[in-house]
């Protein structure tokens, strides 16, 4: 389990072609990495990936087919946020992520607000029946409060801290970005379905 607040930005340094899917190397940036071991989670931008082996600045982890075919990101150069994995004692800053990403939303505007940034995200219709008004959500990784809905497009806005601290400053209308719906969304609409 992950926070959503994302502690550095790394880069991906690599990306090889396995037999199941890619096995990336991440250059971790700012992320101390002292305290990470092998099989240890990292959030990639917000994928929940395994690490496989590190060394100093860098750690590689295995991505499969199924999470390629739900997720945007991982080619090399790109700037991923990066949080190491929840631990019991730590502060719940932004909301309970588990590392799932649903899906890809795309990205329809990026605009100035004040010193702040107006971010809209059109989600898959399954995935936008489950973020609702002041409710969160999470973009690459990002634990964000829902300000609008309108259809399946939605509308957070990135504070000028966020905007420094993640890649999310980076965005552009047409950019692909990794969407999670609260957990508790699905668990809810889970218990509806199956107790009637």
């Amino acid at each position: 389990m992950f926070t959503g607040i994302v502690a550095a930005v790394g880069k991906i340094a690599g990306v090889r072609p396995t037999p199941g899917g890619v096995a990336l190397t991440v250059d971790a940036g700012a992320l101390a990495l002292d305290d990470v071991v092998a099989g240890d989670s990292i959030a990639v931008n917000g994928v929940c990936l395994t690490v496989t082996a590190l060394r100093q600045a860098v750690f590689e982890a295995d991505v499969s087919q199924e999470t390629l075919h739900c997720a945007a990101g991982f080619t090399e150069e790109a700037r991923v946020n990066l949080e190491k994995a929840l631990r019991l004692s730590d502060r719940l800053g932004g909301h309970l992520v588990s590392g799932h990403v649903d899906g890809v939303g795309d990205v329809r505007r990026f605009e100035a607000a004040g010193d702040n940034r107006l971010l809209r995200v059109a989600a898959p219709a399954d995935i936008a029946k489950y973020i609702a008004h002041k409710g969160s959500v999470t973009i690459n990784g990002v634990s964000l409060t829902v300000n609008e809905i309108d259809g399946v497009e939605f509308t957070v806005n990135l504070i000028p801290h966020t905007l420094q601290a993640t890649n999310l400053r980076h965005v552009q209308p047409g950019d692909r970005v990794n969407l999670e719906a609260d957990i508790m969304a699905r668990y809810v609409e889970r218990l509806l379905t199956t107790s009637k």
